[in-house]
């Protein structure tokens, strides 16, 4: 890939040609404020926040402005500064202002900006507050869509449209009634969403979060369970709980996207309802009993199967919860019991 050299801030950086001067800014741990950017998506240019200037030719949003050979860029200064300003003001003023009640309260990209740029509480105070009282959307039953929370910033309606090709959401109404809705403003489960998540999980504040959302404490790297495919997630753990599933970017299979299943479907692993030990029915009711208990009842079901009705009564339905080595050798099992009739419950 070709390579252009560029001045940020007097300092001389080495970037990709195709890239824009906000990419070549952060992947130099150059910090430029920024909401409705996302590696994942197309440049969008909507929030305004991260303007910079170009030595001789004035200011200009970086996430859109492409990288040259030898131009310098300023990120700060008085005019930059003030431009910032106004923007995240006028986002902040219209914005949810309980901070502690959020579920992304510190993990939010407008608190980051608010505290970069150093918001004062005085000249919020002279602008004029918008009461919004929209109401929450909880019928999804994996995640929570709070307008009230949204900032416009567009990656939810660009993460449907762009990486799933769902477009189940979209900008409607105008001016300050603006807002995401779906076709013709109805609860999002009655919509075309797939609940895959990958719009909740690129939200910068708290408009998309997950019901029932708790932070975790560690996460451990894992694979999906639930397919063949193999994704690659970070299971997030609180005590002896999992709270929480990502998709791992580093991946080569799913580059950090997933499911509804692999991103909510989590909960049966602490189910209650879970079976973790056999049960063999006894008089007409299931008792707990050993693995060697349960393995010769099977054993011996078998054989009365196959004596009384032949092989061929004898069937097997494998998991996608194992490995390909264990359902090459359950299939073998069933073969060498006299019978082709083994299924899958992925192919179902």
């Amino acid at each position: 890939m070709d390579k252009v050299v560029l001045k940020l801030d007097d300092l001389e950086v080495m970037a990709n040609k195709e890239d824009t001067i906000l990419q070549a800014a952060l992947d130099h741990g150059i910090y430029i404020p920024h909401l409705c950017y996302h590696p994942d998506l197309k440049p969008f240019g909507g929030c305004r926040l991260c303007v910079v200037e170009i030595e001789g030719r004035g200011l200009t949003i970086s996430c859109k402005a492409p990288v040259e050979e030898g131009i310098a860029v300023r990120t700060e200064g008085p005019e930059i500064d003030k431009m910032r300003r106004v923007a995240a003001e006028l986002l902040i003023v219209n914005h949810y202002s309980e901070c502690l009640q959020c579920a992304r309260n510190t993990d939010c990209k407008l608190q980051d900006i608010a505290a970069y740029i150093g918001i004062e509480e005085g000249r919020l105070q002279r602008l004029k507050r918008t009461a919004r009282d929209l109401p929450l959307d909880d019928s999804n039953p994996f995640f929570i869509r709070d307008p009230n929370k949204c900032v416009l910033c567009g990656i939810c309606v660009r993460t449907c449209e762009e990486i799933n090709g769902v477009g189940a959401i979209d900008f409607a109404f105008r001016g300050l009634d603006t807002r995401i809705s779906t076709l013709k403003d109805k609860p999002i489960v009655e919509s075309r969403c797939e609940s895959c998540g990958e719009c909740v999980v690129r939200c910068p504040v708290g408009a998309l979060v997950p019901q029932n959302m708790r932070k975790p404490e560690r996460e451990v790297k894992s694979i999906c369970p639930y397919c063949g495919t193999g994704c690659g997630i970070y299971l997030g753990i609180r005590g002896d709980k999992i709270v929480s599933a990502r998709g791992d970017r580093d991946s080569v299979v799913n580059k950090g996207q997933l499911c509804v299943k692999g991103r909510f479907g989590y909960h049966f692993v602490n189910h209650p309802d879970r079976l973790t030990t056999p049960l063999i029915k006894r008089n007409g009711v299931f008792v707990e009993a050993t693995w060697d208990e349960a393995l010769d009842l099977v054993t011996a079901k078998f054989k009365e199967a196959q004596e009384k009705y032949g092989p061929e009564a004898l069937a097997g339905l494998s998991s996608a919860r194992v490995t390909n080595e264990e359902n090459y050798l359950f299939q073998k099992l069933l073969r060498s019991l006299g019978t082709n009739s083994v299924d899958h419950c992925a192919r179902l």
